[in-house]
């Protein structure tokens, strides 16, 4: 193996919530030289790196690389998913340099679903079945003739919202319209899938690949929908928990097995080897877990509730995944179950209210108790040049509970949540409500 150099300079891609629980693990590592993190960052970020100067849009990486050479750069980790579908791994990839995430290759398994479901048939990964359409007359055909409930999903990237869920067939075709017609998401929904309506519960199971070696993490749950009680438009993610008990050992081998597998398999004998996060949403269903979508990067909000949980050098853990070394890496959780609640701006998932002060994130983060935590990550933040933060997205801050078991973690995580201030400011009461108890008024805790 080739040791982690020591210390080990980074790059951090990405702004959100995502980036800032990652940033703050990688924090701790005692190899971590400098951190850098982009110029735009939140304002957690900013508190824990130092701004790149370089630019980091796709059309001057050329710049980007001489910063990299010029700072001795060591390990490039890569956030988000746009980046990672622009190639930007292949791009930063360099002797003496590691880039983590999937090449382009590797990514097309989240921005091309149509790809990622004919790498699943060929695999013979247990899937939801479904088509792929390139003309809205094709497809509206499709789900006319069947008018059962389907799904109807944009191919391409739609930070998690170019998923439709319907009914009927009047709803698909209007799905179907949206997307394709009136180009809603743009080229993203130039080509549609149409699945079948799977039931049951949905999982988020996570795993780091090194193009060979496998290693699951705990599974979470997400909670997609803006209202409580799973209702109204999806978002990008209000809260999520891990582990989840819906996901129990048999699961989460049963994932491993038939899906994770497989699919790495059947991607390495078309050449791609893939390196990174391979994350698989599933539902649950009476047939056994079966794949709803690929991503290929770590989830936001599910990395808000796995990096307080994770036991382990981050630094090496992503040095190793990245240069096909996983194997033997040191990695645990605690056993404590966190929670975390995302604060979201008026507006979200629409257009968001961005420019207000923010008080209160000093006093949730001192909410906890005796063997208990509780962080906040920020993700729509910004730093004015006076010091204040301010909001600047729709999911504006992730609050994290580590607690004894799932139900203290979500009361805490809501009571800290309570204690952020902004106008408009709003959260889902209710994380992990599908295997607790309905959720009652907040918490109150002393101070």
């Amino acid at each position: 193996m080739t040791a982690v150099p020591s210390p080990c300079n980074v790059l951090l891609v990405g702004s959100g919530g995502r980036e800032h629980a990652l940033a703050w693990k990688l924090s701790q590592s005692p190899r971590l030289g400098t951190l850098w993190v982009q110029q735009d960052a939140n304002a957690g970020l900013r508190a824990l790196g130092r701004p790149c100067p370089a630019p980091l849009a796709a059309r001057e990486r050329f710049f980007l690389r001489s910063w990299l050479d010029r700072n001795d750069i060591h390990l490039v980790v890569v956030g988000p998913e746009v980046p990672l579908a622009e190639g930007i791994v292949d791009e930063l990839e360099a002797p003496g340099r590691r880039v983590f995430g999937p090449r382009r290759d590797g990514a097309r398994l989240e921005f091309d679903k149509a790809f990622s479901k004919q790498v699943m048939k060929q695999a013979n990964v247990p899937t939801a079945d479904g088509r792929a359409f390139t003309t809205f007359e094709q497809a509206r055909a499709y789900v006319q003739a069947r008018d059962v409930p389907v799904v109807v999903k944009a191919s391409g990237l739609c930070a998690g919202k170019g998923v439709t869920v319907c009914s009927d067939g009047a709803e698909a075709v209007a799905a179907l319209e949206k997307m394709m017609k009136q180009r809603a998401f743009g080229d993203a929904g130039a080509t549609v899938v149409v699945e079948e309506r799977l039931v049951g519960q949905e999982v988020s199971v996570l795993a780091l690949v090194d193009g060979r070696t496998i290693t699951v993490l705990d599974p979470c749950q997400d909670h997609k929908q803006v209202g409580e009680g799973d209702t109204g438009p999806n978002t990008g993610g209000m809260g999520s928990y891990c582990p989840t008990p819906l996901a129990t050992p048999a699961v989460v081998e049963s994932v491993a097995r038939d899906v994770l597998v497989p699919t790495v398999d059947a991607l390495r004998r078309d050449g791609i080897e893939f390196r990174g996060v391979l994350y698989a949403g599933m539902m649950l269903t009476p047939g056994g877990p079966k794949v709803l979508e690929f991503n290929t990067r770590f989830g936001d909000p599910e990395t808000q509730s796995i990096m307080p949980r994770l036991r382990g050098d981050l630094v090496d853990i992503l040095w190793r995944t990245a240069g096909g070394e996983l194997d033997g890496a040191a990695i645990d959780f605690d056993p404590r179950t966190a929670c975390c609640v995302a604060v979201c701006a008026e507006g979200y998932p629409g257009t968001p209210r961005t420019g207000d002060p923010i008080e209160g994130i000093e006093a949730a983060a001192a909410c906890a108790g005796p063997g208990e935590e509780v962080h906040v990550f920020h993700a729509g933040t910004a730093l004015r040049d006076d010091g204040s933060v301010v909001t600047a997205g729709g999911r504006v801050l992730g609050v994290t509970a580590l607690a004894a078991d799932l139900r203290r973690a979500r009361d805490l995580a809501t009571a800290a949540a309570a204690r952020i201030r902004f106008p408009g400011a709003f959260f889902r009461r209710d994380i992990g409500h599908r295997v607790l108890a309905p959720a009652g008024t907040v918490p109150v805790l002393a101070d």
